[in-house]
């Protein structure tokens, strides 16, 4: 599996882009997951619903289940998010992190304006369709999915302990 972070300052097109570049790898054979970082603040599973009301009573896991979606809601108190990439995202041949500028997977900044993120943290490329100074080494690609594709399948490593889904 290669795992892959979009980084980017806030309203850069992290999301747009990440939407754009999915369909291109679904089309190039590829199972493709996602995960997205967010606030401690936010909450993914509404008040007032019944599943977080089965939290709130104490439940340890919850499992939200119609005949077109399922979602799993629980607390997990820290663990890291490798071990749940890898409990539920196994499976799959590439996986998209938006955000997760601190961890360790491979990065590729969304660069839109401001200072950018590459020699402030390790990026591989910077896609931007802007001018931009970046350190030696760091590639810069075009807004383009197809050449960001290209380049996730020549430059990101399978990540350590994963097979291809």
């Amino acid at each position: 599996m290669k795992l892959v972070a979009f980084v980017g300052h806030k309203r850069s097109g992290k999301t747009r882009f990440i939407c754009e570049l999915i369909p291109v790898l679904r089309a190039r054979g590829y199972r493709v997951g996602t995960v997205k970082h967010v606030s401690p603040e936010v909450e993914p599973d509404a008040p007032d619903t019944d599943t977080y009301r089965h939290r709130l009573a104490g439940a340890e896991k919850v499992l939200l289940y119609s005949s077109r979606h399922g979602a799993v809601f629980w607390d997990h108190g820290g663990t890291e998010v490798s071990e749940f990439i890898g409990k539920f995202l196994g499976d799959l041949d590439i996986v998209l992190l938006e955000g997760f500028k601190g961890a360790s997977y491979p990065k590729i900044e969304i660069y839109s304006g401001g200072e950018p993120l590459a020699g402030a943290i390790p990026v591989l490329a910077v896609v931007t369709n802007q001018k931009v100074i970046v350190p030696d080494g760091v590639r810069i690609l075009p807004r383009d999915p197809e050449i960001v594709a290209d380049f996730i399948e020549a430059e990101v490593p399978e990540a350590p302990g994963e097979g291809m889904g």
